[in-house]
């Protein structure tokens, strides 16, 4: 198994309160908005609720992972995330994030191993981890100068997503 995986995800926005994001990985894209409360639309995901939905599938394919390879079995994992954003002067930002995992199990005698195996999954879950990151920005500008070339002007971001 190699020791470096690359992803890349390109998120572009289509109109005036909506995008889309799209992986290399997946067919289907993805539309976001900004939350309702910021003049979004309804029935899109936000910024907001994809980092939880990451945070949530990556400790669930942890769980997963780590149960396969100390061979527990369990009968079902659910797990909620719930995030708080509050308003500083710094500007809005995350100030807690709740993570309910729910392992069901089929024998109280495993309770404990249960136990250890979803505080081992924290510890290893990769986006959880990657919250403590530094970010790295790499600025771009564009300048278009013609109306023909403004319909290619996202090939800064969008090639190899056959858009």
């Amino acid at each position: 198994m190699r020791n470096e995986h690359a992803y890349r995800v390109a998120a572009w926005w289509t109109s005036g309160r909506t995008g889309l994001a799209k992986s290399d990985s997946a067919p289907n894209a993805i539309h976001f908005t900004a939350p309702t409360e910021f003049g979004g639309l309804e029935g899109r995901w936000t910024p907001e609720e994809l980092l939880l939905a990451s945070i949530a599938s990556c400790f669930s394919v942890t769980v997963r992972a780590v149960a396969t390879r100390s061979h527990f079995d369990f009968v079902d994992l659910q797990v909620e995330t719930r995030g708080t954003v509050r308003k500083a002067d710094s500007g809005y930002h995350f100030s807690e994030t709740v993570v309910h995992p729910c392992l069901t199990i089929a024998c109280q005698e495993n309770t404990e191993q249960g136990l250890k195996l979803l505080k081992l999954a924290e510890n290893l879950c990769l986006v959880s981890r990657a919250l403590h990151t530094r970010l790295d920005f790499e600025h771009q500008v564009v300048v278009v100068e013609t109306a023909e070339s403004a319909s290619s002007s996202n090939h800064c971001v969008l090639e190899g997503f056959g858009i």
